[in-house]
């Protein structure tokens, strides 16, 4: 599926939005849009649309990929698509929402499922400069797109 009409990253020359960048009030959300926007358009690369990091922003709203492509497609801007998961996502208390994100933001490898631990203790030698330092999980995005 190719729409050169979407206003969308080239994300096989550049990168996606770090995780930790809020959309709609929720850390994820505007890299999986990037995402998404890439999909839409043809210029995803390497990186992968509703992928398991995607897929942690959707199963908390209650949003499906499919919902979100759909929506995505129409073209709609940043805060358009802001409105629309603030009117779409399950959840109504901020309070969750500011749980998630500090969650997400925080979260050290130790605490993620041993099967994700498993695949980072091959991918973070092998994608990550030496002698960087992992202290939470987004940094290993961060690290990798040269952000940190």
């Amino acid at each position: 599926m190719s729409d050169s009409s979407i206003s969308a990253p080239d994300l096989s020359t550049s990168y996606p939005r770090s995780p930790r960048v809020s959309l709609a009030g929720y850390v994820v959300a505007a890299r999986t849009l990037d995402k998404c926007r890439a999909e839409v358009a043809g210029t995803l690369g390497e990186y992968h649309f509703d992928c398991p990091l995607d897929k942690l922003f959707f199963d908390f709203t209650g949003i499906t990929a499919d919902q979100f492509r759909e929506q995505v497609a129409t073209g709609a801007s940043d805060e358009e698509m802001a409105t629309w998961i603030e009117g779409n996502s399950k959840v109504s208390e901020k309070r969750e929402v500011i749980q998630w994100n500090n969650d997400l933001r925080f979260k050290r490898i130790s605490e993620m499922p041993i099967e994700l631990q498993e695949f980072l203790e091959g991918y973070i030698p092998g994608n990550l400069p030496e002698g960087r330092v992992v202290y939470y999980w987004f940094d290993v995005y961060d690290i990798e797109e040269e952000r940190l």
